[in-house]
């Protein structure tokens, strides 16, 4: 069962002066901490591409961050802290103490693991927790037996308190899906597994030949099919026929899993959880049109319904998958969780789209869970 940490302050563990030898250290080892208050879109991606599939990115934008940087430049490790304004059942309240620091995401390069980067990191954050005057530091959702017991060693830790990671209820959902259907089958899974707290009110697709009608009866999901038959139906016509067999399985979050049809703003207004899966590596800023990758390259922000192919022709060295919120504008939704994928040799875009197949899934995964951890309230 995960638990929550407190490191208490008072012993002086985390002094001034324990922090510069921790900067000291870390020089000594071939390594350059710097602390910003502002997450570069470099950092993020590179942190969404160490750490896939997860939202520390995210996190780690909510917070001050102490990264490092190896001999040759190039980011090997971060700790966040200080992060405010998430909403997360396992916080308890603690963000909200005068008292307590939140610590975390923490996390180090795995080339560049047992090298004592990890304790300089550790060190450094906590100390600027200190520093800003908080007298105790939470690290949060400590899942593993090993993981709590070396933060016990390094930090002085103690419990603080356990609880059940999983959200208390099941999430009606209901899936829009034009295609194969891999990506469902995969939701299907999880939930039934337990990994995901959802329950499915429905499957609805617009392709009457769809793979993924079998998967979903299969898993024992209802499904509707809704072609769009343009030459005697007008777009208004069907997309209200959409949004009444949606409405109709009452959900509380739809997701789009490979749906080939621009829904209107009146859909988006009706369902506002929304989520979008879309296989490009999305800019943080919705307003941008291209997207910083973890080596600090700069691409195109592939958007729309040929982002493998366009990503091809354009001969860049990343692709990636990233689920989104749903708003007006076409994939410029916030992002929930995005995972990059270097390109190793020119590939045609079904060889691209089977390498991504799984960043898909588990990318689908992790936003689905932190959807339900962030409404979990």
């Amino acid at each position: 069962m995960p638990v929550n940490l407190i490191v208490d302050f008072a012993a002086g563990r985390f002094s001034d002066a324990a922090s510069s030898r921790a900067l000291g250290a870390a020089a000594a080892a071939g390594y350059a901490l710097a602390l910003t208050s502002a997450v570069d879109d470099r950092l993020a991606a590179w942190i969404d591409w160490q750490f896939a599939p997860s939202w520390w990115s995210a996190e780690a934008r909510a917070s001050r961050v102490w990264y490092a940087l190896d001999a040759r430049g190039e980011l090997a490790g971060f700790a966040a802290f200080g992060a405010r304004g998430l909403c997360y059942p396992w916080l308890r309240g603690y963000d909200r103490r005068p008292d307590v620091g939140i610590f975390g995401p923490f996390g180090v390069a795995p080339a560049h693991r047992k090298t004592g980067l990890g304790d300089a990191l550790l060190t450094t954050a906590l100390g600027s927790l200190r520093a800003a005057g908080f007298e105790r530091a939470l690290i949060p959702a400590v899942g593993f037996d090993r993981l709590a017991a070396m933060y016990r060693e390094r930090t002085g830790a103690q419990v603080a308190d356990r609880y059940a990671y999983d959200p208390p209820r099941r999430f009606r959902t209901t899936i829009l899906a034009s295609g194969s259907g891999t990506n469902a089958q995969s939701v299907f899974e999880a939930a039934a597994a337990g990994r995901l707290a959802l329950e499915f009110g429905g499957l609805i697709t617009n392709a009457a030949d769809a793979p993924v009608i079998e998967r979903a009866r299969s898993a024992g999901v209802p499904v509707q099919t809704l072609v769009w038959g343009r030459s005697a139906e007008s777009r208004a016509a069907y997309d209200a026929r959409v949004s009444a067999a949606v409405a109709a399985t009452v959900p509380e979050l739809v997701l789009l899993l490979g749906w080939m049809h621009l829904l209107p703003a009146a859909f988006i207004e009706q369902f506002p959880e929304i989520l979008n899966l879309h296989p490009a590596f999305l800019p943080l800023d919705p307003r941008a049109d291209d997207v910083v990758m973890p080596d600090g390259t700069r691409i195109p922000a592939f958007r729309g319904a040929h982002a493998l192919r366009d990503t091809l022709a354009a001969g860049v060295g990343w692709a990636g998958a990233s689920v989104h919120r749903v708003t007006a504008e076409t994939d410029r939704g916030a992002i929930v969780v995005r995972t990059p994928l270097q390109l190793d040799a020119a590939a045609t875009p079904a060889a691209l789209a089977a390498r991504l197949r799984p960043i898909e899934h588990a990318a689908v995964g992790a936003a689905i869970r932190r959807w339900s951890f962030e409404h979990a309230g």
